[in-house]
């Protein structure tokens, strides 16, 4: 396999539901086309933040589907498949293949906390199961185990490794991979806020939660930081700030859902044990949406 490049702003995607708990195949359908048609360069679809823990083997495997079929190859579909559980990981790999998406994304295995060693067999186990190009996720606030830059330029050495999704919150640790990996290696941001800080340090990108809201704009932000223009890229960044906040004043995807269902793209649907988002946070909300430019 050939190392495929993964830049630009991709958007962890929201799984929207009807009041019932059902995936909602339709308001899935647009919103996959409007993220497309506001110029993101790809889609992550049954992340996290897709609420990919509450979906059942099939429900997961359609909202891909659904995800390709309106792609239509126009960019690529990098598609959640991770468990701690490794041959699980390795049995969603293969469906997610099936259903067609391009590139596959893995967390480190969370709760089992395997040592540095287990993390690498891990990932190498999936990938000799599977052939697509890899994206692995690196977020200690989740997974309760940090993916050490050794560990993760042990696996960028690997052609099958395309890039590192890195949650760490660590600007050293992020800025010892981008050093150090391989130049068809991407090191992409997993937080919002430090978007513009990890480009500036040659980083290549990021997997974006507000960018379900915001797609044109954190494609523009990339885009500026990838041409060197980093003064407008803080300007977008500033434009965004409030919104970059509010997005995770309760645990995401909770403040994403609220919303899109302000803007009319999906219900504020969740599954428990996520609940909506708490009341009292919804002027600053609506108030954060609006300097984005998301709402009129």
């Amino acid at each position: 396999m050939s190392r495929t490049p993964l830049r630009g702003a991709g958007t962890a995607l929201l799984t929207p539901f009807e009041a019932g708990g059902r995936v909602d195949e339709k308001a899935l359908r647009s919103f996959v086309e409007w993220q497309v048609s506001q110029g993101i360069h790809f889609v992550v679809p049954c992340g996290s933040t897709g609420e990919a823990a509450t979906l059942a083997p099939e429900e997961h495997r359609r909202v891909v589907e659904i995800t390709v079929e309106q792609v239509a190859g126009r960019v690529p579909v990098v598609a959640g498949a991770g468990s701690n559980d490794t041959r699980r990981a390795i049995e969603l790999s293969r469906a997610m293949k099936e259903a067609g998406a391009t590139h596959l994304l893995h967390v480190a295995p969370m709760y089992n906390k395997p040592p540095q060693r287990g993390i690498i067999a891990h990932f190498r186990a999936i990938a000799d199961a599977v052939d697509l190009p890899i994206v692995i996720y690196n977020v200690p606030a989740r997974t309760a185990i940090n993916m050490e830059p050794a560990t993760t330029l042990e696996l960028a050495a690997d052609e099958r490794f395309v890039a590192v999704k890195e949650a760490s919150g660590n600007l050293a640790q992020i800025g010892d991979i981008i050093r150090n990996a391989p130049p068809t290696f991407a090191v992409l941001s997993g937080d919002d806020a430090l978007t513009v800080a990890v480009m500036a340090l040659g980083g290549d990108g990021v997997i974006s939660v507000t960018s379900n809201a915001t797609p044109r704009s954190v494609a523009e932000l990339v885009e500026r930081c990838d041409r060197g223009d980093l003064s407008a890229a803080r300007r977008v960044d500033e434009r965004l700030s409030a919104w970059t906040t509010a997005a995770f004043v309760e645990s995401n995807p909770i403040p994403a859902k609220a919303a899109l269902a302000m803007m009319g793209k999906m219900q504020n649907q969740l599954r428990l044990p996520l609940v909506p988002l708490a009341e009292r946070h919804e002027p600053a909300l609506r108030d954060a949406l609006l300097a984005a430019g998301a709402l009129e």
